[in-house]
C-alpha cells in the first residue's frame, strides 16, 4: 500500500462517488483516465478517484475536483469495441488530495490518509434513535422504489451497527453524487446519519410525487377505456331494442329550423346538419360539435326585432337626464331619431365618440339604447390582436366559438339592437390576423347585410344594427375603419361642468350607494369647486366620484360609530378629511413685469395656464429653449426671433440684438413636456417686452399660432384654455379672430366674466398686451397698415 504524499494515477469521476469498502464498476473513455488506469495496472493497481464539480467540463484541472476522494483497487478490466474501457473497483479508504499534477497525459495526486471515521463515540440513545428513524424511512423508500431486492431491505431492517446500517443504506440507493459527496466528506457517523436521513426523506416526497401522478394518470386512461366499453355496449342494447334516441333527437332540431322561417339556402344546410346527427352515436364527439353548432344558430335573433321608440322629446329628456351638457353630441342622436323616424329603410349610421377618459362616452352608448328602445350590448375592444374574436373559429377546430360580433347578437337577443364597440382605438394585430381589418365589414352598411361568421357559416343581418363606437384618440384607428364612422369629439369638462356634474349626478349616485341619506350628509358648493380645483385634475370626472366617495364613506363612519347624526363638509373641514391639497392652482403673474408673459395651453386634463418667460443676455446671438419644449415650439421660438428682428426699429429694439445678445425662453415645470404652435404670439409678446424693456400686463393671457409676416392664424382647443384663464382670475384673452367663431362653444360664465381680444396681426396682440407707461411710449408703435385699419382688432365683453 502506498504511503501518504506518495503520488497515485488519479480518475475523474464524472456524476460517480466512490466509499470505502463498496465495489462498483464504471465506463471511462477520456484519454486522461484511461492512462491513469493503465499506469495503475503497471504498478500495484492502486488509484485515487475523485469527483467532479462540472460533469461537462472535459479536461479538468485542480480547481475542477473535490479534494476528498476514495483510495479505489482496480479488480477488473475490459476494453469494448468501441474503445471504452470498463474498471471494476473497490474502495479501499478515504484520502484527501494534497498535491496535485499532469504528468504524462494524465492526472496524478499526492493524497493524504483519512480515517473512514472519526474517533467521537456516540451515545447510545442517539444510536437508537437515529437508526429507528432511518429504518423507517428506509422502509417508506423500499415500498416506492421498483424492484428493490427483499434480501436488502431484511438485512437492513435488521442490522444494529450504525456503521454497517449506513454503508448498507448510502451503498445501494440512487442519490445525486452532490449528496454522496457530502457523505464522503463528513467522518462524523452521527452527522452522517443524519444527512442520510435527510436525503431519504426528500427521495422519499419526490418518489411519492411521481406515484401519485402516475396513479392519476393510470386511473384516467381505465376510466376512459371504461366509458368507450359502456358506451358501445348501450349502443349495441338501443340498436337492438328499436330506441334510437339521436332519431328523436334531429327531428327535434329540424322542427326548430324550420320555424325559424330562414332563407332556403340557410335552412337546408340547417337540416343537412341535424341529419348528420341523426346517423352518428349521441356520445360521439362529432356529435357533440354538431349538437352546440345548431344550438348556437338556433338561438341567434335571425327574425327576432325591437319596436323602436321615436319620440324626440322623450329621448331628450332622457339624454338630459343621464348627462350634463354634451349639446354637439345629444343633437346628433336627436337627428339620427328624427331621420329614422322620416326614413325607417336608413342604414349605416355609425358614430364614433372620441375624447378622453372619464367624460361619459361609454354610458352615452347606454343612454342611446335607453332613448330609443333599443336592447344594448357592449363589446370591449381593448387589447383585441386576433381576427377570431370578431369572426370566430371555424367549428373544426376544438373548443371553437362564435366571435364577438355574433355573441353579441345572442346576448341582445333582437337583430336590431345598440352595440358599443368600447376603445376601437385599442385593437392590435399580430400573427393570427388583423381585427381592425376585420371590423371593415361590420361597420360597413353595404357589406354587412350578409355578414358571416366562421363559425356560424351563414350570412346574418347586422344592417339594421346601431352601431356606436368611442375611442380616446383617432391616431390609431386604420384610416378605412376611420372612414367609416362619423367621429363626434367629446372634449375634456370644464370647471362649471364638473360642478353641475357632481352636484345633480355624482354626489346623489354616492350618497345612495353608500347607504346614507340627504339628510345626514352635506356637501357645499364651496367643497365641490375645491375638490376640483386642488384634489383632482383630469379631464373627466372619475378621480372627482372617487374623492366623492372617499367623503361619504368618511361621513357613513361618522354616523355608524354615533359620533355625530348629521355631518357637514366645508371649506374649513375640508383638510381635516383629505388632508393637503394635491394640486396647486395655476401660477399666473402679479404684476407686470418684462419679458414674462401669461401663456394658455391645452392639455389632455383641460386648459392649462403656462407663463412663458424670456431673457436677454449679452452673447453672441445664441438662442436656449428649456422647459421641455418639442420640435413645434421650438421652431416656433425661432420664427418669433426673426419676426422680432423686423419689426425692431418699431420698438426701440437694436436691430442686432441677434449677434450680440443670447435669448433665453424657458416654460416653468420643465418636467411636463409641451409642444404646439399656439404659443407663437406668447413668444413673440415675451421677447419684445425682454428687448425693449416694455412690460407686459399681467391681467392679460393670449394663445395662437403666428406666421413669418406677422399674421396670428387660429388654434383648437379654445373652450379649455379660455376656462384656465376664468379660473386664474384674468380679465382679458387675446384669441385669433379666425376663432371667433367657436366663442359660442365656451361656457356662458366665462363668456360673461372675460374680455376676448380678436387679433388677425401680431401689431394688435402687443399693443394689448404691452402697458407703455406714456403716449410718447405708446407713439413709438406703428400701429396696422391703412388698408386693415379697425378691422384686425375688436373687444368683447
Amino acid at each position: 500500500m502506498l504511503k501518504d504524499n506518495v503520488y497515485m494515477p488519479a480518475v475523474a469521476m464524472r456524476g460517480l462517488v466512490c466509499f470505502p469498502r463498496l465495489v462498483m464498476h464504471f465506463d471511462i473513455a477520456r484519454e486522461l483516465s484511461v492512462k491513469a488506469v493503465e499506469e495503475s495496472l503497471k504498478n500495484d493497481r492502486l488509484v485515487f478517484l475523485t469527483a467532479q464539480k462540472d460533469v461537462y467540463i472535459e479536461r479538468p484541472g485542480e480547481e475542477d475536483l473535490y479534494k476528498t476522494g476514495v483510495v479505489a483497487e482496480i479488480r477488473q478490466t475490459l476494453k469494448t469495441p468501441d474503445n471504452v474501457m470498463r474498471v471494476l473497483v473497490e474502495g479501499v479508504y478515504r484520502a484527501r488530495t494534497v498535491k496535485f499534477k499532469e504528468e504524462n497525459g494524465m492526472i496524478k495526486c499526492a493524497v493524504k490518509k483519512l480515517n473512514d471515521y472519526s474517533r467521537y463515540k456516540p451515545d447510545p440513545v442517539e444510536q437508537t434513535a437515529i437508526s429507528r428513524s432511518l429504518k423507517d424511512i428506509f422502509e417508506r423508500y423500499a415500498e416506492l422504489v421498483p424492484r428493490m431486492p427483499k434480501e436488502l431491505v431484511a438485512s437492513i431492517m435488521c442490522q444494529d451497527d450504525i456503521y454497517k446500517l449506513f454503508e448498507n443504506i448510502a451503498y445501494n440507493i440512487n442519490l445525486d453524487f452532490y449528496d454522496k459527496q457530502a457523505l464522503l466528506e463528513e467522518s462524523n457517523i452521527m452527522k452522517r446519519l443524519g444527512m442520510l436521513y435527510g436525503c431519504l426523506v426528500k427521495e422519499v416526497e419526490v418518489l411519492e410525487l411521481e406515484k401519485e401522478i402516475q396513479d392519476e394518470v393510470k386511473e384516467n386512461i381505465d376510466q376512459n377505456q371504461r366509458e368507450y366499453y359502456l358506451r358501445e355496449q348501450m349502443r349495441v342494447i338501443a340498436g337492438q331494442l328499436g330506441e334510437d334516441e339521436g332519431q328523436d333527437e334531429a327531428y327535434d332540431y329540424i322542427d326548430r329550423i324550420y320555424e325559424l322561417k330562414l332563407s332556403e339556402e340557410n335552412t337546408e344546410k340547417l337540416i343537412k346538419e341535424a341529419e348528420r346527427l341523426s346517423k352518428m352515436p349521441s356520445s360521439s364527439q362529432e356529435a357533440f360539435v354538431i349538437r352546440n353548432y345548431l344550438d348556437t344558430v338556433l338561438e341567434l335573433p335571425w327574425n327576432k326585432s325591437t319596436k323602436i321608440k321615436l319620440d324626440i322629446n322623450k329621448a331628450a329628456k332622457i339624454l338630459d337626464k343621464d348627462h350634463y351638457g354634451m349639446k354637439k353630441v345629444k343633437e346628433r342622436i336627436l337627428e339620427s331619431i328624427a331621420v329614422h323616424g322620416l326614413m325607417p329603410e336608413v342604414t349605416g349610421q355609425i358614430i364614433c365618440l372620441v375624447g378622453p377618459p372619464g367624460v361619459g362616452k361609454t354610458s352615452i352608448g347606454r343612454s342611446i339604447a335607453k332613448a330609443l328602445g333599443r336592447e344594448y350590448a357592449r363589446v370591449s375592444l381593448g387589447g383585441v390582436r386576433d381576427e377570431s374574436d370578431i369572426r370566430g373559429h371555424r367549428k373544426t377546430y376544438v373548443g371553437a366559438m362564435p366571435g364577438r360580433i355574433m355573441n353579441a347578437m345572442k346576448i341582445a337577443g333582437t337583430n336590431n339592437p345598440l352595440i358599443l364597440f368600447d376603445e376601437i382605438d385599442k385593437m392590435g394585430n399580430d400573427f393570427r390576423g388583423d381585427p381592425a381589418s376585420a371590423m371593415l365589414e361590420v361597420l360597413d352598411s353595404e357589406q354587412n347585410k350578409e355578414f358571416r361568421d366562421h363559425y356560424i357559416e351563414l350570412p346574418f343581418d347586422l344592417s339594421r344594427v346601431l352601431f356606436v363606437t368611442t375611442a380616446n384618440t383617432t391616431d390609431t384607428i386604420p384610416a378605412p375603419l376611420l372612414d367609416r364612422m362619423e367621429l363626434i369629439e367629446l372634449t375634456s369638462y370644464t370647471r362649471e361642468e364638473k360642478f353641475h356634474i357632481a352636484k345633480q349626478h355624482l354626489i346623489p349616485k354616492q350618497i345612495k350607494k353608500h347607504g346614507l341619506k340627504g339628510t345626514q350628509i352635506k356637501i357645499n358648493d364651496d367643497v365641490i369647486y375645491m375638490l376640483i380645483d386642488f384634489y383632482t385634475k383630469e379631464a373627466g370626472v372619475r378621480s372627482l366620484e372617487r374623492v366623492i366617495a372617499s367623503l361619504c364613506r368618511k361621513a357613513a363612519k361618522a354616523v355608524v360609530s354615533g359620533e355625530v347624526k348629521r355631518i357637514g363638509f366645508t371649506r374649513k373641514n375640508l383638510k381635516a378629511y383629505l388632508g393637503a391639497e394635491k394640486y396647486l392652482p395655476d401660477e399666473k403673474l402679479s404684476s407686470d413685469e418684462i419679458g414674462v408673459v401669461n401663456g394658455l395651453a391645452w392639455t389632455s386634463v383641460g386648459g392649462v395656464l403656462m407663463p412663458l418667460e424670456v431673457l436677454i443676455l449679452e452673447g453672441k446671438g445664441n438662442i436656449e429653449t428649456t422647459g421641455s419644449l418639442g420640435d413645434v415650439m421650438k421652431e416656433s421660438a425661432r420664427l418669433a426671433v426673426s419676426y422680432v428682428r423686423s419689426i425692431a426699429r418699431k420698438y426701440n429694439i437694436p436691430e442686432d440684438f441677434y449677434k450680440t445678445k443670447d435669448i433665453h425662453i424657458h416654460a416653468p415645470e420643465g418636467a411636463v413636456p409641451k409642444d404646439g404652435p399656439s404659443a407663437g404670439v406668447t413668444m413673440v409678446t415675451a421677447l419684445v417686452s425682454a428687448l425693449s424693456g416694455i412690460p407686459v400686463k399681467c391681467d392679460v393671457a393670449m394663445t395662437g399660432e403666428i406666421t413669418l409676416h406677422g399674421k396670428v392664424l387660429p388654434i383648437g382647443g379654445l373652450r379649455e384654455k379660455t376656462m384656465a384663464a376664468f379660473k386664474a382670475g384674468l380679465k382679458t384673452v387675446i384669441v385669433p379672430e379666425a376663432n371667433r367663431g367657436d366663442i359660442d362653444e365656451i361656457d356662458e360664465v366665462v363668456r360673461a366674466s372675460l374680455n376676448f381680444v380678436y387679433a388677425s396681426r401680431l401689431e394688435t396682440v402687443l399693443e394689448t398686451a404691452l402697458r407703455f407707461e406714456s403716449k410718447a411710449d405708446k407713439s413709438l408703435m406703428i400701429v396696422r397698415d391703412d388698408s386693415n385699419q379697425g378691422q384686425n382688432a375688436s373687444v368683447t365683453s
